[in-house]
């Protein structure tokens, strides 16, 4: 835990560094693409068509280079081949350089999968002065009851949620208000250590320091819900090529993250297995012609498979299109099913506003909006990255949206755990501090 600890400190400051120097880049890795930004910091406020700016606070950046290449080595957002996917960083990383015209050598990284856990824990401190210092903030969060995790699983996230000054709950920011007790509730979000330490030996293959590292599921909620569903609590559901991320917010944190190990790769397995064709033909059927609703008409519209097997009987073969829709639909449900599990699993019927947002790839199939309603209830919507002008047309989809959702994190990132200092008798690498500490009172 301490280990961690530092490491996310030393990030953080690697971040502020390297948006100092005024470029970084951020890194999507997941199971069907891998993604890279290039973003320069200019300090300007980045301001929108109505002269607001995009996110209050935020400093000012543009995305000056933008690149994606097919994922190779990665299954289920975890890496599975090392060296095919540092090849596929490489590429997307060196192409995204050569569109900003600079070299980039500080990454921002962001995966799915890694098994995520949530944890919700609680803290409480009497305050020494009458107003909240920075030392009362640290206090608490040390003070929270961290649960036994297992030992091979890391923590990634450890948000404040929410402060309580006495009686006073619902506070974003606590410090320089007066009151005698301060509580704390945090979520704790953890992932197999083995997902990380692969991604970060990666990414150092390939001749980068990590800046950064956040959950997929977490960033395309910041992205694709606005404002009032990230107060008011709503789902963005990342449905990706490997696996599904769903994040729940409140008050405009995270409270709960889940992921699903299904997505659009295993329809597109599925409709290879069906028809008989290779992967890549079956993901070119899937994009022009899926969907998840048949009509009449579907009986009758022929889809030609094509194919280069020199047999021209099975190179001509045809598939009507509600044949490839009854392939579809089957998994897309399951894969729906289980994104309802986690959200039963959380707890989400009870929040004021049950809105779901979809995004990633897979939402973009034809007829989604019509089915998702019926499994995971009444309000969803299909979502894309939001807050972020200036992104090249490619990036604007909701494929997309756990990159954008990095752009707005690396500028504006929201307090965590290691933001703090936490105070020495909370911290055992610092046995010798405290010693002197004791010494200090005591002679």
């Amino acid at each position: 835990m301490t280990d961690l600890y530092s490491a996310q400190r030393a990030m953080r400051n690697m971040r502020k560094a390297a948006i100092q120097r005024g470029v970084i880049a951020i890194l999507d890795v997941g199971t069907s693409k891998i993604a890279c930004l290039v973003l320069r910091f200019d300090g300007d406020k980045f301001t929108g068509a109505d002269g607001v700016g995009s996110l209050a606070g935020q400093s000012g950046f543009r995305v000056i280079g933008a690149a994606t290449t097919r994922s190779r080595g990665v299954k289920f957002g975890e890496i599975d081949a090392m060296g095919e996917t540092e090849r596929a960083i490489r590429t997307a990383v060196q192409a995204a350089q050569k569109m900003a015209q600079t070299r980039v050598d500080h990454v921002i990284a962001c995966f799915s999968g890694g098994a995520p856990r949530s944890y919700g824990l609680a803290g409480q401190v009497d305050l020494d002065g009458e107003s909240v210092s920075e030392q009362d903030v640290a206090r608490v969060l040390a003070s929270s009851d961290v649960p036994e995790y297992g030992a091979h699983r890391e923590v990634i996230h450890a948000q404040p949620v929410n402060f309580a000054l006495d009686h006073r709950s619902g506070m974003a920011d606590p410090r320089g208000q007066i009151g005698s007790t301060l509580a704390v509730d945090m979520h704790m979000l953890t992932v197999d250590t083995a997902t990380i330490q692969n991604l970060l030996y990666c990414i150092k293959r390939c001749d980068l320091e990590v800046a950064g590292i956040a959950s997929s599921a977490y960033m395309a909620g910041v992205s694709a819900l606005v404002e009032d569903e990230q107060e008011l609590g709503a789902a963005c559901v990342d449905l990706g090529g490997g696996s599904s991320d769903v994040s729940i917010f409140m008050k405009k944190h995270m409270i709960y993250a889940d992921s699903v190990r299904m997505g659009g790769d295993q329809v597109t397995s599925d409709i290879a297995m069906g028809l008989q064709i290779p992967n890549a033909t079956a993901e070119r059927i899937k994009t022009f012609y899926g969907g998840v609703v048949a009509t009449g008409m579907d009986d009758r519209e022929m889809i030609e498979i094509g194919g280069d097997s020199g047999d021209w009987e099975r190179d001509r073969r045809t598939v009507s299109r509600a044949e490839l829709i009854g392939i579809i639909r089957p998994r897309v449900e399951e894969v729906l099913e289980g994104v309802r599990d986690c959200l039963d699993a959380a707890g989400f019927e009870h929040l004021p506003s049950q809105q779901i947002v979809l995004t990633g790839g897979a939402s973009q199939i034809p007829g989604l909006d019509g089915l998702a309603p019926k499994i995971l209830g009444q309000q969803v919507r299909i979502g894309r990255p939001l807050r972020v002008q200036g992104l090249p047309q490619a990036a604007t989809g909701a494929a997309f949206a756990s990159a954008v959702g990095l752009c707005l994190f690396a500028a504006n990132p929201q307090d965590e755990w290691w933001d703090f200092e936490i105070p020495a008798e909370r911290y055992p690498a610092r046995s010798l501090k405290r010693a002197m500490r004791w010494f200090k009172e005591n002679w």
